[in-house]
């Protein structure tokens, strides 16, 4: 059987933080699962909503935590030894408040960037070397240092629209990861969507 793709959407379970900006992982997940007909599953042993597909003869698992944002590697650790997803075949969506809404940028590697989520999956994969994509969300008034508010905030009426194709150019370039790798997917994708 082939090696199988994890593609992880962080964000928060539960109605209160639906469409919230920080469930801007969450979004693209769903909107993957939703292209590919998936069919999602509460997965209660590694704490997450898992849908299975095959994507052009690949299996991919998508994958949204249900362990709230900044413990998404107890779930994403765990899931990907499971199903034997090695560290460069793992992708993790999440919002970025240091990039500007609108801006997507993903990276084979690297750090977190004090992103709580990424630490803990970090921490449970023991690497950085899995690719990650930022949803740029941006930090709300006047580039504000206390941002709580603003990341658990839901998206305006007058930002719908730009969310909507920022989502679709998301899930556009996880499907270009899949199948071209992290280069390619980056050299289309990364930057402003309009």
């Amino acid at each position: 059987m082939e090696q199988a793709w994890l593609i992880a959407g962080l964000g928060n379970p539960g109605k209160e933080y639906e469409n919230t900006r920080h469930n801007a992982g969450f979004m693209v997940a769903a909107l993957l699962g939703e292209q590919w007909r998936a069919s999602w599953k509460d997965d209660r042993r590694h704490r997450a909503e898992v849908a299975r597909v095959q994507h052009e003869d690949q299996p991919v698992i998508l994958c949204r935590p249900l362990t709230y944002m900044n413990a998404s590697g107890e779930a994403i650790g765990p899931l990907a030894a499971f199903y034997k997803v090695p560290p460069e075949r793992v992708l993790v969506i999440v919002d970025d408040a240091d990039l500007e809404f609108g801006l997507i940028r993903l990276r084979p590697d690297g750090r977190s960037g004090g992103h709580h989520g990424l630490e803990s999956v970090e921490q449970h994969l023991g690497t950085q070397a899995y690719a990650r994509q930022r949803i740029g969300i941006g930090r709300g008034e006047q580039n504000a240092r206390r941002i709580t508010g603003h990341v658990l905030a839901r998206f305006g009426r007058d930002e719908r629209p730009r969310l909507e194709r920022v989502l679709q150019k998301a899930s556009e370039q996880a499907v270009c990861w899949l199948r071209h790798g992290a280069r390619e997917a980056m050299n289309q994708f990364n930057g402003r969507v309009d």
